[in-house]
């Protein structure tokens, strides 16, 4: 694969999502948890997507519960406390693996692409950012303690 865009990931309605309706954007793209103690972030990523969709930023977030089972719930589960909890407007993706053998395909390319510290790979736990240019390539990957405000300048840059 040569971009992000050459994948399809599934809603949270469970309709399968073509990336490639993002091309020419820049993207955040973030796996999500609804019971991590990193789980405020969803107000941070939601006010960058607020202040740069028009500038042509949207922020993708990926559920995943292979981080101390922090998202035990459904698609709708999901869905229901983005809305509730943060105002999320955001594209909110189904559930995935971003680890091991069942990682989504997406996530095994942006790895591969951008490893973390000490060039290992694997995501360390929720809230792994990936910052995506508009050519669908990878151009920085920042830790779950990387709050989303701290991201502006860089966002900036590729806008």
């Amino acid at each position: 694969m040569d971009s992000m865009y050459d994948f399809t990931a599934n809603a949270l309605d469970g309709k399968p999502v073509k990336l490639e309706q993002f091309r020419g954007q820049v993207l955040l793209i973030v796996n999500t948890a609804s019971a991590c103690g990193y789980t405020p972030q969803y107000a941070g990523l939601e006010a960058l997507y607020e202040k740069f969709q028009d500038k042509g930023l949207t922020v993708l977030g990926f559920p995943c519960n292979q981080f101390g089972a922090q998202e035990p719930g459904d698609e709708q589960a999901i869905g229901t406390f983005c809305t509730k909890n943060y105002g999320v407007k955001f594209p909110m993706f189904a559930k995935i693996d971003v680890n091991g053998e069942n990682a989504h395909p997406l996530y095994k390319f942006l790895k591969s692409e951008k490893a973390g510290i000490l060039g290992t790979e694997a995501i360390k736990w929720n809230f792994t950012k990936f910052l995506i240019d508009r050519e669908g390539q990878p151009v920085a990957r920042y830790g779950s303690g990387k709050e989303p405000k701290s991201l502006e300048g860089d966002i900036q840059i590729l806008l």
